[in-house]
């Protein structure tokens, strides 16, 4: 199966598909951080190379609900307008199978309700960070190990120069089970 995964800089879900034996590829403006199929540039530039599969993890920064009281102070909505348009781009996108992952945000406001919300603690990690998915042609991830101490580690995440990046990794136990759920559907 050949497998994007959109806006990854980390290839943590791009290796989850590949050692399953996929045809994976990370996408992202940024450098990957492991070595792996990564393109660094523009998703629009390969959103129509004949996909499978895609999983979007767009930038919440201007999406979710945080950031948007954060952001939008005093600059109007020029640029939650933007990313709410990348976003219809990415779930209009001419692939089959279509996820999108973001946090609780505007998106469930504006284009349509979240078809699921899981948690890190659901999957083998002790973090409490509720996610939202909207799927196309894609069954609910369903929880594969989960975790009794739950804790708010990247809610109280200390500012610091790689902050964002940390609190938008995907989680090794999430980025397994969607690799291990949604590699087979006929």
């Amino acid at each position: 199966m050949k497998v994007l995964i959109g806006c990854e800089y980390s290839g943590v879900t791009r290796d989850a598909f590949a050692k399953l034996g996929h045809d994976a590829w990370s996408c992202d403006l940024e450098e990957s951080d492991r070595p792996g199929n990564h393109y660094q540039g523009d998703i629009r530039d390969i959103l129509d190379d004949g996909w499978d599969l895609a999983i979007f993890h767009p930038p919440c920064t201007h999406l979710c609900v945080a950031g948007i009281h954060r952001n939008n102070r005093g600059r109007g909505w020029h640029e939650t307008n933007k990313a709410i348009h990348f976003v219809a781009l990415l779930m209009n996108a001419n692939i089959p199978r279509i996820c999108i992952e973001n946090p609780v945000s505007i998106i469930s406001t504006i284009i349509r309700p979240s078809d699921q919300r899981i948690n890190p603690w659901q999957f083998g990690h002790g973090e409490k960070k509720r996610t939202c998915l909207w799927l196309k042609d894609l069954p609910l991830l369903r929880p594969t190990l989960i975790s009794v101490h739950r804790h708010e580690r990247i809610l109280n995440m200390p500012p610091g120069k790689n902050r964002a990046k940390l609190r938008s990794r995907t989680y090794q136990g999430i980025a397994d089970a969607m690799a291990a759920q949604w590699s087979n559907l006929k």
